[in-house]
Formats: structure tokens, sequence, C-alpha cells
């Protein structure tokens, strides 16, 4: 059997988390937090998975307006199916879900940024975070 692609399909908490564990991404995501990571796959508007049978090897999480801009929150595939073109696929799929001019748009974990640039993402040293403890500052008065 094969692996097979899904989207939109519901998963458990659980099958996140243990996903993220086995990938590279648990370290870089509040796996212990459960609130939070049930909120992560219940809020998402483009989930693709990737299946090996019953199991879930591979995510690529995403909010978008399917119009212009789909961040791609994760992308993970479990370690013992990474080097298999599953990662492609679901970026690929994700893709293929999108209209004609929306652009994917991702902030990768260092040790990713050379896998996402040899297959054709352009670094954009725009992106700019605020971190939840963080607050935006007033511009200060003259």
């Amino acid at each position: 059997m094969g692996i097979e692609i899904k989207i939109n399909i519901p998963i458990s908490t659980d099958q996140f988390i243990k996903l993220l564990n086995e990938s590279a991404l648990g370290e870089r995501r509040p796996v212990e937090d459960r609130e939070c990571m049930e909120g992560m796959t219940k809020n998402s508007n483009l989930m693709v998975t990737a299946w090996d049978g019953e199991k879930l090897v591979g995510i690529a999480r995403s909010m978008t307006d399917f119009h212009y801009a789909c961040y791609l929150s994760d992308l993970a595939v479990h370690k013992d199916y990474q080097q298999q073109g599953i990662g492609k696929n679901l970026l690929k799929t994700t893709q293929k879900q999108l209209g004609p001019r929306c652009k994917l748009i991702l902030v990768a974990a260092p040790a990713a940024a050379k896998y996402y640039k040899h297959i054709g993402f352009a670094n954009n040293p725009r992106c700019w975070v605020l971190d939840r403890h963080q607050s935006v500052r007033s511009k200060p008065a003259f």
C-alpha cells in the first residue's frame, strides 16, 4: 500500500502531537500545551495530510484566504518517511487547493532553509514576528 494524500480530513490532537514529536518540528511547537495543539488543528482552514494506512505520516497545515495568501504554519513528515517526496507532495497538493494568484508563505526553521530554497521557494527577509508576550508599541507623542 502506498502513501495516501487527504485534504481537510479531521485529525485528533493526539495524532498531531505524535507526528510532530516523530518529526523535527516537535522541538519547535508547544506540544506540551494540549489546548494550543487542539486549537491549531481545529482552526486551520487547509490541512493536507499523508497517511500510510491508518498512520498519519505527514501534514501541511495552513491558514489561507485561497485568493492572495496562504500561510503554511506546519510542514512535518515522520522521520521514518522523510526523503521520499512526501513533503513535496504535501506542498504541491496544498498549492493545487489555492487560487491562481495565491502565494504560499512560510517561516522556515533554520535547519530547513536549504530545503525550501532547493524546491523553489524564494527567501524574503521582510518577515516580522510579534510574540504573544510582547505588545504593539504606541508611537511616541510629539
